[in-house]
């Protein structure tokens, strides 16, 4: 009993040192901290959204949404009505230099091929139940696929639009990143856990603990990828060495955050967080030193977003919310509220 109490208090301590010393922020001004602000809004369609994606090939941004995909040409930034139909979109990937776009359908529980230029649906691939968060594994080629609703991942081929294996992972999961080696590591929000998988045996291969961490959503890794941040539902992120799964530091963010945007060759990565309508600017050039750097004025709503790899801007879906029923988590968007924030450095 005395043994775990007092490695308990070790683990106490170690979090509040953890805590303390990674909350030191700059001076909000530095000159080596570009400012970010809001710099304007592109209005679309009504309707709930979710992940987002800007295809650098195209100049093109993708939202997914509730009802469908909504494409906003950023040169002339117009969007389109609904460019495909949806049925709780959840990620929009483009393959194909642009010309095809994968969506998850979280109702369905397909995940569809989609032509760009008409909006025609290529094929649909069974995935499980609830597939949610994608992302493209550079080593294989391969898509894989969040099922929140069953616990496992999908691999599907985009060659020939079909299934090619599934990971039973186990727990809800939430969003993954591939580690460039064939390998990545996905959020189990129910086991507070990070799962480490290996795609090209379609395996999972462990699990990375968070102590601190409840309900971990957003996923990214930074520092030319040395180090993991996952997002919280608690109010933190936590910092992760990508190799030993260790805790390095544990940043305050805000409310509700759904996910982690990555930009290293500027040196940042942002965790938007809509339940206090913020954005946190997180600086990751310096693996030995992440830390918080600022946290950015957005809209309650704001949790999600994409990042122009181009010029660095950031795009955040998000829309006024009305107060949330009895029971609700979050209200309901206000119709005619919907926007894209665009924030930028200056």
């Amino acid at each position: 009993m005395r043994a775990h109490f007092r490695a308990a208090v070790a683990l106490a301590v170690g979090l509040c040192t953890l805590a303390s010393s990674s909350q030191a922020e700059p001076a909000r001004h530095s000159p080596h901290v570009p400012t970010y602000s809001v710099v304007e809004r592109i209005a679309a369609a009504d309707g709930g959204w979710d992940f987002a994606h800007v295809d650098a090939a195209t100049g093109m941004l993708y939202v997914a949404r509730s009802n469908g995909v909504t494409q906003i040409d950023l040169a002339s930034r117009k969007p389109t009505q609904f460019h495909v139909e949806a049925h709780r979109g959840h990620q929009v990937l483009t393959l194909n230099s642009g010309r095809e776009l994968f969506e998850t359908d979280g109702e369905t529980g397909l995940g569809r091929f989609i032509n760009t230029a008409d909006g025609a649906v290529l094929a649909e691939v069974e995935t499980g139940k609830k597939p949610d968060a994608a992302f493209i594994d550079p080593a294989s080629g391969k898509i894989a696929v969040m099922n929140a609703g069953d616990g496992t991942v999908a691999l599907l081929d985009p060659a020939t639009r079909s299934l090619a294996g599934k990971i039973d992972v186990g727990g809800a999961l939430e969003f993954g990143v591939a580690d460039g080696r064939g390998g990545a590591f996905i959020n189990i929000e129910d086991a507070n856990a990070i799962a480490r998988i290996d795609l090209v045996h379609a395996r999972k291969t462990g699990t990375i603990a968070l102590p601190g961490c409840e309900g971990p959503t957003g996923l990214a890794l930074v520092a030319h990828g040395t180090r993991l941040i996952t997002a919280c539902a608690n109010q933190v992120a936590l910092v992760l060495d990508a190799a030993s799964g260790r805790v390095l530091a544990r940043l305050a963010i805000g409310k509700d955050p759904d996910a982690v945007l990555a930009d290293d060759a500027r040196g940042f990565a942002f965790i938007p967080c809509g339940g206090s309508g913020e954005l946190i600017q997180i600086a990751v050039a310096n693996p030995a030193r992440i830390h918080v750097v600022a946290r950015i004025a957005t809209q309650v709503g704001a949790k999600t977003g994409a990042i122009d790899p181009r010029d660095g801007r950031i795009y955040l879906p998000t829309a006024t919310l009305a107060a949330p029923d009895p029971g609700a988590k979050r209200g309901k968007p206000v119709p005619g509220s919907f926007t894209i924030l665009v924030v930028a450095a200056h």
